[in-house]
């Protein structure tokens, strides 16, 4: 008889979690948060720290981390009436127009302007509005360092405080390299020199690719068909170099592991007739069960929210039951979930 895939719905990736288990700071120090260890091969769970990583990985295993780097996207502005409102950078569209999200859409019109409280002399025009997104253009390129000067660390919106100084240096990972993030690639946060310094002794591989994670990655599904989402798109780079070692990787037959989320987005999209070919470009690639990963042989990742794309890929990628009874497994032992939570490295 025909095995028939279960057609999963949005209700299917929910789970009860009791709010202060949500970190609202990270670890003391990076390598001190937990890991979670899945064996896909026979669904055990190991409950380990994350500075044992090494431990469970093999010799000659390739790492591909994504080096992008968060920018200071959000970013409190004055409307020509006086009024101060918030917004965040959601994502580049060209040197001078971001797409924008705020607490003040359906007050701003379209050619509104709007002025960093940090800095009069920029400032934003609207020209577009699609529902809850807007679109700006700006009157000069928002380089790094402008947004240092005006910008403050978007953290995620589940955790329920200000940035502060700290939150400039840990919601960032130490390797992060090429600006244009406004969300972190979490998993990354865990790794440290000393880490670095085990993978080498190791021989284990480390490779760096790039996505720009945009606030697109804390949009909620909406519709519990899940055919009917459209996920957002986010730029992504594969250079030669980064295509050429993962490939090689491959076929020696040593494992490819992704660490993060948006790394494994971007070996599934350039993944063609058993290779990763060299691309700049987007993707907008939606990964949920029963979709089968074709590019990497291990994931590294965080704890990640109810309902969300990120837990999808995940069970995509290991599994929808062993996920979710991991998932209880996490609650009921009280991992630390979402961006400075806990680690989960799935093998």
């Amino acid at each position: 008889m025909k095995k028939i895939n279960k057609e999963y719905t949005l209700e299917d990736f929910n789970y009860n979690l009791p709010k202060n288990l949500i970190a609202q700071n990270p670890a003391e120090s990076r390598d001190e948060s937990r890991l979670f260890v899945i064996q896909k091969n026979d669904g055990r769970f190991i409950h380990s720290d994350f500075k044992s990583i090494a431990n469970f990985l093999q010799s000659g295993d390739t790492l591909v981390f994504n080096n992008t780097k968060v920018i200071n996207g959000r970013i409190f502005c004055t409307r020509e009436s006086g009024e101060i409102i918030e917004v965040v950078l959601t994502q580049q569209l060209s040197v001078t127009r971001w797409l924008i999200i705020t607490n003040s859409t359906k007050k701003l019109k379209v050619n509104d302007r709007i002025y960093p409280t940090k800095n009069k002399n920029i400032n934003f025009i609207i020209t577009n509005k699609f529902g809850e997104i807007i679109e700006i253009i700006t009157n000069v390129e928002l380089s790094e360092t402008i947004l240092s000067e005006i910008g403050e660390v978007p953290l995620p919106p589940y955790i329920k405080r200000a940035a502060n100084n700290f939150d400039i240096e840990r919601y960032q990972t130490i390797y992060a390299e090429n600006s244009g993030a406004v969300a972190a690639p979490t998993a990354g946060l865990h790794f440290t020199d000393e880490i670095f310094s085990l993978l080498k002794e190791k021989e284990i591989e480390s490779i760096f690719i790039t996505l720009h994670v945009s606030w697109g990655t804390f949009s909620p599904v909406r519709d519990n068909d899940l055919s009917k989402h459209k996920m957002h798109t986010e730029k992504f780079i594969l250079d030669n170099y980064s295509a050429e070692r993962i490939n090689l990787a491959r076929e020696e037959g040593r494992r490819i592991v992704a660490v993060g989320t948006t790394s494994l987005r971007v070996l599934e999209s350039t993944f063609k007739d058993g290779k990763n070919i060299p691309e700049e470009g987007t993707t907008d690639i939606f990964i949920y069960p029963p979709y089968s990963v074709k590019s990497v042989d291990a994931l590294l990742t965080n704890l990640h929210t109810p309902k969300s794309t990120l837990l999808m890929l995940v069970a995509s990628f290991a599994g929808y039951e062993l996920i979710m009874n991991a998932y209880k497994a996490a609650v009921e032992m009280e991992y630390r979930f979402f961006s400075y939570g806990d680690a989960m490295l799935i093998i």
